[in-house]
Order: structure tokens, then sequence, then C-alpha cells
């Protein structure tokens, strides 16, 4: 489903990805892990389009998308979440997810005037998917709350739940265990496991190496901007490399 060719990123004199060729295939949970620094977010962001490589490419279901904006990458069904949530937290959390459909009959002005019954039509159906969404993500209670005032495990939980919303085919997660206490851990890997029985691929970016263990495979490796090792989680937890690369030795 994902393939990365020979991609390679650098900032100034830092080379953030070196070479870096890595594959994704469809109907798994894939993990990419590594030390600090190892180059796993700056990959993301070339992948979902928010950095260009300095060279390689990355395809998509065989088609080329490392030249394409963020928002084109998106609608061709990939959608990526960060390691600091990005929802608009001015807006309530129903909002936030009313919002996710593309191509919505009401996005355009002309529209609202000439076709008002179709636009309140669809933003109905839109608005009880979103509300069948919270009540399944345990948000429901939350609906009219601004997303900027909800926890951080709840920021976690609203990013699945725009996932829902979105339908995408492969969805990259950034860190989604970051500064989650085990419980809400617990429901988040469930729901994980929930929409990849819907048929939704994973690449997940994640330093809980119990969820990694638990969750994913295969498990790649990366260090210091290359791929160092990939297999099942017990082989690389036995890869010598890889104790090598955690450890600093």
């Amino acid at each position: 489903m994902l393939e990365v060719r020979g991609v390679t990123k650098s900032f100034e004199r830092l080379m953030a990805i070196n070479e870096c060729s890595l594959t994704v295939q469809k109907g798994t949970i894939t993990a990419l892990i590594g030390p600090n620094g190892a180059g796993k977010t700056t990959l993301f962001n070339v992948v979902s389009g928010f950095e260009h490589p300095d060279e390689g490419e990355v395809l998509f279901r065989g088609e080329r998308i490392d030249p394409l904006r963020p928002h084109r990458i998106f609608h061709k069904g990939l959608m990526r979440t960060f390691q600091i949530s990005r929802e608009l937290e001015r807006m309530t959390v129903l909002e936030n997810l009313m919002l996710v459909p593309g191509g919505q009959t009401g996005e355009w002005i002309w529209n609202a005037w000439f076709r008002p019954r179709r636009v309140a039509r669809e933003e109905a159906a839109i608005m009880d998917r979103a509300l069948e969404t919270l009540e399944f993500i345990e948000l429901y209670h939350l609906r009219h709350e601004p997303a900027g005032n909800l926890s951080t495990g709840q920021k976690r939980l609203l990013e699945i739940a725009r996932t829902m919303m979105a339908e995408p085919d492969l969805v990259l997660l950034d860190e989604p265990g970051a500064g989650v206490n085990p419980t809400l851990l617990n429901k988040i890997v469930g729901y994980i496991r929930y929409l990849y029985e819907q048929g939704k691929t994973f690449f997940i970016v994640e330093h809980n190496m119990d969820l990694v263990m638990t969750l994913c495979e295969p498990v790649i490796v990366m260090n210091a901007g290359s791929i160092l090792a990939q297999g099942t989680p017990a082989e690389v937890r036995q890869d010598e490399r890889v104790l090598r690369a955690y450890l600093g030795t």
C-alpha cells in the first residue's frame, strides 16, 4: 500500500533521513520504532506531504505522492495524526468531527442560497454520524465542549474519532500512546484493533514497547535516518543491532 524508495531529507547540515526505503503492506499494523532523533517523525512528514524529500520518492497504492500537498494526499485516502494533537481548539468536539468529511455541499456558498434543503439534509446526516462516533469512542458527554479543553488522553480519542469520520485506507499514527494513562491507552489500542478489523491499514510510530509488541506486526526499526532492522516483534526484540541502538553502545 505504501512504498518509500531511497528517501533522503536534510535540514541545513542535519541529515534527518538517509536513503530510507520501506514498505507497508495492506491489512497490517506496521510499527516504526527507534531512539529519539532517528528520523521517524520526519519520515511521517515526508509521507504525508508536510515535507518534501531531497531525493527519492513515496508511492501510495502505486501512485507517486511525494510532490503533493497534504490535503491532496488526505483526499487520496491517507490520513495522519501528530505527536501533539492538532484539534480545532475553539470549536466543539462535535464540530471538529463534522468538519472532517470532504466535498460537503455546504462548502460552496451558492449552495446555501440555492440548495438549502440539500445542505440541511447532508449536515443532519453528518451530525448523526458524528454523534454515533462520539458515543462509540466514549466522548459523547463532551460533544459541546471546546476541543481545546480536553485532556491529553481525550484529545487522542478525538483523533481516533476524526479518523473514523474520514474513513481513510491508510492511517499514520504518530505516538498515539504519548502522555496517556494505562486505562485510556488500553481503550486506544482497542479502537485501533476495531478499525483494523474494519479493513484499515496502520503505520504507527510509538515508543511504548508494550503497545508495539502486542499490537503491531511487522516492526521496522529506524536509527540515524536509515532502516536498521525489520521483522516480527520477537525477531526485532532479539536483534543485537536494535539493542545497541537503543542502549547507545
